[in-house]
């Protein structure tokens, strides 16, 4: 399987370089965006142009590459919480595209169609051609539906990153349609899924399943991969944290995942099921702080007090830490402090 992904990789590489050597970039300053970041157009391989947020630093010598997801109901032009992504790199001297991936999830090229999948592929062959870029550097950060599309990537496609940081993303499409459709009325999450696959997900939905990070997540057990959620997601957010834990369990091994009748009694009445150990402190989260946590090999799982929202604090500095074909640093000791109000993050 992975042999497979390489050679397709690579031979995607090839054919499509001409097509990626170039972007169109504009002079249009984007709101919420800081003023050094561009909006580019990066032609793609089935010809369209994809639009994005662009920032490389001046400095000649090789430097990370972030790619930031935008979320589900947003675009690559949606700054809010993303704006962040791009402020850090600013600061520390990487590279940041935020591509748009074909925009809001209610498409069918949208929603982690293998058209969606190929753009981000994309954008990140199209940076490594405009910058140096560390290839030992390469991460990805998402949360809500950014944090559906990084658990599909880092399923989909592991060998292009360092480490993936993914926070209260979808893990099955079909079940999160389900939890959006009460009574018989479909809310407008559920509405968006109809859009993107042309009608509502059926029983063992091929097309749903195909675009859900469960599907392909045992590909990254050799990526470092640090899931996080919020525990009153689901209540007061739109994604039950259940999702998070079963997208642990589908990575790790089978002795190491974590009891299915856990996971939904967790949920259920938001207490640690007996046998299951409080976390211990991590002060990368802050008021945030870290609820229940797992970890096997590479990946690790969290559930922190807090509800649909990202910790940029967290999410940025433990990328910061990790190598490419290293183990992962899950302790990370001295950190770069970041505006805990601005954790929040849109829909």
């Amino acid at each position: 399987m992975m042999f497979r992904i390489l050679l397709t990789f690579g031979l995607f590489m090839s054919l499509t370089s001409s097509v990626l050597a170039q972007a169109v970039a504009t002079s249009a300053r984007v709101p919420g965006w800081p003023e050094q970041v561009m909006q580019v157009e990066i032609p793609v391989s089935d010809g369209a142009m994809q639009k994005a947020m662009w920032f490389a630093p001046a400095k000649a010598d090789k430097k990370p590459l972030l790619i930031g997801l935008h979320t589900w109901s947003s675009s690559y032009s949606s700054a809010g919480g993303d704006a962040v992504y791009a402020e850090w790199c600013i600061a520390q001297g990487w590279a940041f595209v935020h591509p748009d991936f074909r925009g809001p999830n209610r498409t069918p090229q949208a929603l982690g169609s293998d058209r969606a999948v190929q753009d981000v592929v994309e954008a990140v062959a199209w940076a490594k051609q405009q910058t140096a870029v560390d290839e030992q550097r390469i991460y990805l950060v998402g949360v809500s539906g950014g944090g559906h599309m990084a658990m599909l990537m880092a399923g989909r496609h592991p060998e292009i990153w360092a480490a993936v940081s993914a926070w209260c993303g979808i893990g099955d499409v079909a079940r999160w349609h389900q939890e959006h459709s009460r009574d018989g009325k479909e809310d407008r999450y559920a509405r968006d899924i109809i859009g993107a696959l042309g009608r509502a997900p059926v029983k063992d939905d091929a097309e749903a399943w195909r675009r859900s990070p469960e599907s392909c997540l045992s590909n990254a057990a050799g990526l470092p991969l640090d899931i996080a959620h919020g525990i009153h997601d689901g209540r007061s957010g739109s994604v039950p944290f259940e999702h998070s834990l079963r997208c642990y369990n589908q990575v790790v091994k089978p002795e190491a995942r974590l009891d299915a009748a856990g996971i939904q009694s967790f949920y259920a009445t938001q207490k640690l099921p007996e046998g299951w150990p409080a976390a211990g402190e991590d002060p990368l989260f802050g008021e945030h702080r870290p609820l229940f946590r797992a970890v096997s090999g590479n990946t690790r799982v969290t559930v922190f007090e807090g509800g649909h929202e990202i910790v940029h604090q967290a999410a940025l500095n433990w990328l910061a830490a990790q190598r490419k074909g290293s183990p992962p640093v899950w302790e990370v000791k001295d950190f770069i402090p970041l505006d805990p109000l601005r954790s929040q993050s849109g829909k």
